[in-house]
């Protein structure tokens, strides 16, 4: 019985052996000093090259992540093709054939009239600011509360008189142009590399699945192809959503006889990229800007576009987006805040698809592994 309890010194000295060999990297760190510092600087550095490469490498990223989700856009218009009959090479080109002709199209009939209504508005502007001074609600807020507000409009239409100013904003005539070689450049290097990852999206999803363990890789294949298929359907649905609030928005202010119906119209296809409040957004600022213009008419499509916004919400929305991941409300506003934030426009258009992916590997992968736990 004695024997039994009495302690084993072999053990105890495996055991003191393993603390020892356990705790032997911090006591030689603490013996060397210098060298130890050596190495964790040298590691913070290498750290900091790092960020700077990527900071460095943000455009080059920017821009294949665009050329990516572009691929994933259209590549539901490729696979509808292929199911067709059509070989994949030959419905490749038929969808980016297509895709050059509408940008093309788009391009010619929209450039010349946004540019002129560009520089009509600029040059209105004065004109406006004056017709704001003269008009009766700042002459009451005039009586009411000094004249202040008159002197403020007053400089505001002094400021957008001088030629100086509008070249300034702008950052000069040079950097302009060089915006502009930039933005086209950028959109030639997106076109080429979403025709190369289009081509070989199938090897990709294969690559992938193939660099997962045997034993997962038909729950990969499969998740892949669901995120895959909801992303490209979601940013092929938002482009369709916004290029109907573009054309509906450019009917109306045609009616209604704006000036300036080709621009926003361009407006109301950028905005409404972004997911749950562009339309709102939009709405706002066409509103102001038409009740500048005309109050009657800024009443008018205020009205009209608020009642397009619940057709979109009710009735286009849910038939376009019928194959995507629902994502809940304030997770959609979420996302689109955080993505809006890193990536301006491009953040808050893919930061829906991000989020509805996360979603379904945590549906799909988290939490049937923690129900299988007891």
């Amino acid at each position: 019985m004695s024997r039994s309890t009495r302690p084993d010194p072999s053990a105890a000295g495996a055991n003191a052996g393993e603390v020892t060999s356990r705790d032997r990297p911090v006591w030689s760190a603490i013996a060397r000093p210098y060298a130890a510092g050596f190495f964790l600087t040298l590691g913070g550095l290498t750290a900091i090259l790092l960020g700077l490469a990527l900071s460095n490498l943000s455009t080059v990223l920017i821009y294949i992540a665009i050329a990516l989700f572009v691929a994933l856009a259209l590549d539901p218009l490729v696979r509808l093709l292929v199911r067709r009959g059509v070989s994949r090479a030959w419905a490749i080109v038929i969808v980016f054939g297509g895709l050059a002709v509408i940008l093309v199209a788009a391009l010619w009939l929209l450039i010349p009239p946004v540019v002129r209504q560009i520089e009509q508005f600029v040059t209105d502007i004065p004109s406006f600011v004056n017709d704001l001074i003269n008009s009766d609600a700042v002459q009451w807020v005039e009586a009411n509360f000094g004249d202040s507000l008159g002197s403020i409009l007053t400089e505001v239409q002094s400021f957008f008189t001088n030629p100086a100013n509008l070249t300034a904003i702008g950052g000069g005539l040079l950097q302009v142009g060089v915006n502009i070689a930039t933005g086209i450049s950028g959109a030639i290097i997106v076109l080429v590399l979403s025709l190369y990852f289009l081509a070989s999206l199938p090897s990709m999803k294969n690559s992938l699945v193939r660099l997962t363990p045997a034993r997962s890789r038909e729950t990969v294949a499969q998740m892949t192809g669901q995120i895959t298929e909801s992303v490209g359907g979601y940013l092929a649905g938002m482009v369709v959503l916004a290029l109907f609030n573009a054309v509906f928005a450019f009917i109306v202010l045609t009616i209604l006889q704006q000036p300036f119906a080709a621009l926003l119209a361009a407006l109301a296809f950028g905005i409404t990229l972004i997911p749950l409040v562009g339309s709102v957004l939009f709405w706002a600022t066409a509103t102001v800007l038409t009740l500048i213009v005309d109050p009657v008419s800024g009443l008018i499509f205020a009205a009209v576009y608020l009642v397009y916004m619940q057709v979109e919400a009710y009735v286009l929305t849910p038939r376009v987006m019928n194959r995507t991941i629902s994502v809940p409300g304030s997770l959609v506003v979420i996302g689109a805040l955080v993505g809006g934030t890193l990536l301006g426009l491009l953040g808050a258009l893919v930061a829906i698809p991000v989020t509805a992916s996360l979603l379904l590997i945590i549906k799909q992968i988290i939490i049937p592994r923690q129900d299988a736990k007891k």
